[in-house]
């Protein structure tokens, strides 16, 4: 059997902040670190956490008086900060700076007097956070069709941002329809969507070629896994979303000789290595990776956790 790996793929720079600013905050604190909800979305990443100490809440009303909070990866609207600010809890704010990046275009553009569209997925922790982080008029679409039923002027000036998990070729269509139907629109550069993003998709296209059978390692509840699943399908290989190792089912393997596996963002390469295994006790298995991006981005951690330098003076 043939195991080809997705180049790149698996934990995306935001993420490992994410996950290092908890296990920093619970080696200086010494006492459980309160998040709230998923540090990222994965469930080995968050049970690694609790067992280590964190503890993940969905309401800040579950946070003990004092104790030291974390936001998400995925970022909160201004109402949750300002309850932090009136409990007085200690924050660590992990959400990513790309999100960030978003937020602040968002309420620059609102600034100018221009009505908003956010392209992304009701419901999703980040574009709740994002609403809730811009004042002003802000529509939310998912689809081309959405599009056409914005109720707003086609002479309104009018500007997008959108969801850092949907990659350049997710919001081509809807971006499309946006410049058909408005007169006066401005968005981001397509060089400020999430690398990550549209790098894993790009890969997954590839590696989609190559293979007869794909499998993404990834929660169910992570966005940018189930699109890579989604990918995978729409170039007509059968592909699998699984959480870990103990989600394969060895009938999906009859017939397949080369098999692809790739990670979403917030899936950590235990997880790849673990389905590596396992299908290593199936059989002999031979392991290449695909030629692709080698990311060398990097994210600085708030403030509180860097070490200060060592003192020079002998």
């Amino acid at each position: 059997m043939r195991i080809i790996l997705a180049q790149p793929r698996g934990f995306c720079a935001g993420v490992v902040r994410a996950v290092d600013i908890v296990e920093r905050a619970l080696e200086k604190y010494r006492t459980p670190v309160y998040v709230r909800h998923e540090i990222v979305h994965n469930r080995r990443v968050v049970e690694t956490l609790e067992a280590k100490g964190a503890r993940f809440v969905e309401d800040l009303e579950e946070v003990p008086p004092g104790a030291v909070t974390i936001f998400s990866a995925h970022g909160v609207s201004r109402t949750v900060e300002a309850e932090a600010v009136a409990r007085g809890l200690p924050v660590l704010d992990a959400t990513c700076p790309l999100v960030s990046k978003v937020h602040t275009e968002g309420r620059r553009y609102v600034a100018q007097g221009r009505a908003l569209i956010l392209i992304g997925h009701a419901g999703h922790p980040e574009v709740e956070g994002t609403l809730g982080q811009i004042p002003g008029e802000v529509h939310l679409v998912a689809s081309v069709a959405a599009v056409a039923a914005l109720p707003i002027p086609p002479d309104r000036p009018v500007a997008f941002v959108t969801q850092t998990t949907l990659s350049v070729d997710d919001t081509r269509g809807i971006i499309e329809a946006l410049k058909a139907r408005f007169t006066d629109l401005v968005g981001p550069d397509t060089r400020d969507i999430c690398y990550a993003t549209q790098n894993r998709q790009t890969a997954v296209r590839e590696l989609a070629q190559r293979v007869d059978l794909l499998l993404v390692v990834g929660a169910a509840n992570s966005s940018n896994s189930n699109r890579l699943r989604e990918i995978g399908s729409e170039q007509g290989v059968p592909c699998y979303l699984i959480p870990d190792a103990a989600a394969l089912r060895p009938d999906w393997l009859r017939g397949a000789e080369t098999i692809g596996i790739t990670a979403g963002a917030s899936a950590p390469e235990s997880l790849v290595q673990e389905v590596i295994a396992a299908l290593g006790r199936l059989g002999p298995v031979e392991v290449s990776a695909l030629p692709g991006i080698v990311e060398d981005v990097s994210f600085k951690l708030p403030a509180a956790l860097v070490e200060p330098e060592a003192s020079a003076a002998s």
